[in-house]
């Protein structure tokens, strides 16, 4: 019997170990997106929609939420790869003052240099939420941070404010959109009093610099918006941040409205950025959408209900989270990615797909052009969004009325699209990315509208392009 040397025994282990990894990631199915990729309306498929890293996409105003970094509940080297592959132009990061300065006046921005130069590395442009207190300033680092401990005490808030210059002078040449704290509710004067000093501070450092009031109840924007208007300074800031959690996620529009014109009636240049949302894959008991038994399959229908309803509105929009969040008290569930107690990666889930679908068609080379109007032989409200791509038509189509369902089923829709004329349309299930034919007889463009007969409708968006704009997977195979 020939003798293994020291060197086999090595190659061999090394070999096993890879082996373990390999067959480590593959013993983690992601049973939903399987059944998912196995469902589908009854149409010809004849391909799957491309899919572009962010590198690959010139621009758009996608984003992905890669927060709590700072208090250790992700880890960022698990997912960074994960985060250019999904498409997202702009990933949001928050700052940790508290991890950053354990020591008065002594910061070690190493775990956050890895975060925003691994972003941009990947293609993705970082924008930072500069939070949360600090204890060493009698302040606390997590969601709900009180302000006064801040604002009012001198030593503290010249700490803050020193904080916030080495930030932004770290990082201005890769950042220069910069979110001040994260959802203060119900603190609106003292908020106020953080926003002044904090946006003066980082336009004097970076002129060019967006920044952006984050997620605050409609009594604390006056609070602020008075006090900006009271000092004369109403272009300190740019973007107002809101976290839109409803169940039925296309029931957060009338409030956007009515808000935007507020916004506009102190200055015309203010925008919303919907800035934080997206919904659990589980039941939840604590935190936004809790007590509503969510799946994989609803969690998906969701966040693409969120990104349509947000893009064709022209609203920047941020899906929360690329990966679940192990919180003191759970392990939360809004992860396109989904994760284990050690921080690992298992699998991705079907919202990923869904998501990067959505990013990587949806750049800015296409242009929202509004809701269209419809006729449908139908009990249920759908919801149309127009698009235009290259001169061409695209309409994204869904059920709006209810909460999104686990349901893998289509109902057949006549519908009349007005407003659209379409030449040789295709079929996209934006979840899956599965490409359809429309046969010649179920559909005719007349007199400026389409009209669909039987056309595959449920509780997500699909989408109706010409086909000469949907770009296919190279060697994908078809069902």
């Amino acid at each position: 019997m020939k003798r293994l040397t020291m060197g086999m025994l090595v190659a061999l282990a090394i070999c096993s170990v890879a082996m373990g990894a390999e067959k480590g990631k593959k013993k983690y199915r992601s049973i939903t997106w399987e059944k998912l990729k196995a469902s589908g309306p009854e149409l010809k498929q004849i391909g799957l929609l491309a899919t572009r890293s962010a590198k690959e996409i010139e621009s758009s105003d996608w984003s992905v939420g890669c927060e709590t970094l700072d208090r250790d509940q992700a880890k960022f080297s698990v997912y960074k790869d994960y985060v250019g592959e999904l498409g997202a132009k702009h990933g949001r990061l928050q700052s940790g003052w508290a991890k950053c300065e354990k020591e008065k006046g002594v910061y070690d921005f190493a775990w956050l240099d890895e975060g925003v130069y691994g972003l941009d590395e990947q293609g993705v442009k970082p924008w930072m939420c500069l939070c949360y207190g600090n204890p060493i300033y009698k302040s606390t680092i997590q969601l709900g941070s009180t302000l006064a401990p801040i604002v009012h005490s001198e030593e503290a808030m010249a700490a803050w404010l020193k904080y916030v210059e080495a930030v932004v002078t770290r990082y201005k040449k890769v950042v220069n959109e910069w979110e001040i704290w994260n959802e203060p509710f119900g603190q609106g004067k003292d908020y106020a009093i953080m926003v002044l000093a904090t946006a003066e501070l980082i336009k004097r450092i970076q002129p060019d610099a967006v920044v952006l009031v984050t997620a605050i109840t409609d009594a604390d924007r006056v609070d602020v918006l008075e006090a900006l208007k009271t000092a004369n300074k109403l272009d300190l800031v740019d973007y107002w941040v809101y976290h839109p959690y409803a169940r039925n996620p296309d029931t957060s529009y009338a409030w956007v409205e009515k808000t935007q014109e507020q916004l506009a009636s102190y200055n015309p240049k203010y925008k919303l950025y919907q800035g934080e949302v997206g919904c659990p894959s589980i039941l939840e008991w604590t935190h936004a959408l809790a007590f509503y038994p969510w799946t994989e399959y609803s969690q998906a229908k969701w966040d693409l209900r969120r990104m349509a309803g947000d893009r064709v509105r022209s609203i920047p929009s941020s899906v929360f989270t690329i990966i679940d969040l192990k919180y003191p008290n759970m392990l939360q569930s809004f992860g396109l990615i989904r994760s284990s107690l050690l921080l690992e990666f298992i699998y991705k889930r079907p919202a990923y797909y869904a998501v990067q679908h959505m990013m990587s068609f949806y750049d800015d080379a296409v242009k929202p052009v509004g809701l269209l109007e419809y006729e449908a032989a139908s009990p249920r409200t759908l919801t149309v969004a127009g698009f235009e791509k290259a001169g061409t038509p695209v309409a994204l189509v869904w059920y709006s009325d209810e909460i999104p369902s686990d349901e893998l089923a289509w109902d057949k829709v006549d519908v009349t699209i007005k407003g659209v004329t379409f030449r040789d349309p295709v079929y996209v299930e934006m979840i899956t990315g599965k490409v359809f034919e429309l046969d010649k007889s179920a559909w005719k463009s007349d007199g400026g509208n389409t009209t669909l007969t039987q056309l595959p409708v449920w509780d997500s968006p699909m989408m109706l392009a010409e086909r000469a704009q949907v770009d296919l997977q190279k060697d994908a195979p078809t069902q």
